[in-house]
């Protein structure tokens, strides 16, 4: 795709739907319309309707009434509609694409495959929908059956970030379909477009109106607040910061609701002496620089053997500084903007809180040239244990270096934070590989690899990352209640 025109890029916003989609029709909102951004610009590229409370519970009423029906279709039958919906998705990949890039800033080549991306969960899950299965057996007394079956959780709240806009919502409404959960999406605020065109994708596929109902609103807390106490809810799954997912689970404990949680990441990106350091900076780049890094997958922390750590950093700093930055929809643009000003002023106050303590910048290190909200691919060296980056998680193409002297120091560097989502090691010790990847307090590890995410496998974090899975066989498991029955005859 070349650098798009203003005249394509209209006609793909345009083809977005711009109201609430409940009880399969699209609505205005009670609080009127909310401004979407170009986050390379400033400027204001749509307008989408603002639920209020009412319009929450109207969404829950719409689920709440076709639930029983829903999870009584066939399997098959909803599987068909995922597979439908994945087909769509992929057939129209560099619109939506273009769309994406548009709201969120990210260059229309990782758009492009987060569109894959995030169809895959609709194949995935498709895939599922049929292998559902309890089991039958003996009782341990001999005199009676155990029966057990699984039956959907019930009407789910699905709250989704806004830097994998489409990934993260068929992440989420994959399972749910397919274990026969009727839901309410509530996306992002920052970018609300993609999963109102994900929504339309799903209405064209044939999903059943009252299954998905989308509130796009400028106030979380508004549309959240209703919901979370009303008991017709019976799940909600969460995607953002660790700060609003502790809110939510509190929240959550009035009405007992089943929960999952992906929330927040400080990933190590470990190089021990062995490693090939060619490999481990391609890796870097993928685990570092994917999505701009704001991803809570992002290498977060580069923890290198003293003995490779100058030609590591010499060679990610060189691969860093030949990134072109710009405005995501050209393609020779590698690198776009952040979400928001505030966000930028966050990446901007960690490097200059590690450089004030003593790392050196080896490249980058503020902001980049242009009208929207980017910052320079950065690299340092000789990063302090007390810079705040090595604490909080970035989200921006910063990469910070440090280097270890022993495999028990480099573990221990890397368990040391509250998350744990995900972490990298290059190595090519085989026992090494099995002791870290044991040793590593961690949900998923990449071994000599930089992206772990792969809809069949299951996706989360352990500590203050996250509750559940997503994706893989575990993934439906979290949009199912678990029955025992017990027979006597």
């Amino acid at each position: 795709m070349a650098v798009t025109t203003p005249e394509r890029e209209r006609s793909a916003l345009d083809a977005v739907p711009k109201q609430l989609y409940i009880g399969g029709q699209w609505v205005d909102g009670a609080d009127g319309v909310f401004a979407v951004e170009d986050p390379s610009t400033g400027e204001t590229i749509a307008e989408v309707a603002d639920a209020g409370p009412d319009d929450a519970v109207r969404a829950l009423s719409a689920a709440a009434e076709r639930q029983a029906e829903w999870a009584g279709k066939a399997p098959r039958e909803r599987g068909e509609i995922l597979r439908r919906a994945y087909e769509l998705m992929v057939e129209r990949s560099d619109e939506l694409a273009l769309v994406m890039t548009l709201e969120m800033g990210k260059p229309l080549s990782e758009s492009v495959a987060e569109v894959k991306y995030a169809a895959e969960f609709f194949r995935w899950f498709s895939e599922q929908a049929v292998r559902v299965a309890g089991r039958y057996q003996v009782n341990t007394a001999g005199q009676g059956r155990v029966l057990v079956m699984k039956q959907p959780v019930g009407p789910a709240y699905l709250i989704t970030p806004w830097n994998f806009p489409a990934a993260m919502a068929t992440r989420k409404i994959g399972p749910a379909v397919a274990a026969g959960c009727t839901m309410i999406l509530k996306p992002a605020g920052a970018t609300p477009l993609s999963a109102l065109a994900v929504a339309k994708v799903l209405e064209e596929a044939g999903l059943p109106s009252g299954v998905l109902n989308v509130v796009t609103s400028s106030s979380s807390s508004a549309v959240s607040k209703p919901l979370l106490n009303d008991f017709r809810l019976r799940k909600l799954s969460f995607t953002g910061s660790t700060e609003v997912g502790r809110k939510l689970i509190e929240q959550s404990a009035a009405q007992v609701l089943n929960v999952s949680m992906e929330l927040g990441g400080n990933a190590p990106f470990l190089v021990f002496d062995d490693a090939d350091v060619d490999a481990a900076i391609d890796g870097a780049m993928l685990a570092k620089m994917r999505n701009i890094g704001e991803a809570c997958t992002a290498a977060n922390r580069f923890y290198v053997a003293d003995s490779v750590a100058e030609g590591f950093t010499e060679g990610l700093a060189e691969r860093m500084s030949s990134l072109r930055v710009g405005r995501g929809t050209d393609d020779a643009v590698q690198v776009g903007p952040l979400i928001n000003e505030e966000q930028r002023e966050k990446v901007e106050e960690l490097v200059g809180d590690a450089v004030q303590k003593g790392a050196k910048p080896i490249v980058g290190g503020g902001r980049a040239d242009g009208r929207g909200y980017f910052f320079e691919p950065t690299v340092l060296a000789d990063v302090p244990d007390d810079a705040r980056l090595l604490k909080e998680e970035i989200f921006g193409p910063v990469a910070p270096v440090k280097t270890f002297s022993d495999e028990e120091q480099a573990l221990r560097w890397a368990n040391d934070t509250q998350y744990g989502l995900v972490a990298y090691l290059y190595t090519r010790d085989l026992g090494r590989a099995i002791r870290m990847m044991e040793g590593l307090e961690y949900g998923m590890v990449g071994l000599n690899r930089g992206i772990v995410s792969d809809p069949a496998a299951p996706f989360g974090g352990v500590k203050h990352s996250g509750i559940g899975r997503e994706g893989g066989f575990e993934g439906i498991e979290e949009y199912l209640e678990t029955k025992y029955c017990a027979l006597s005859f």
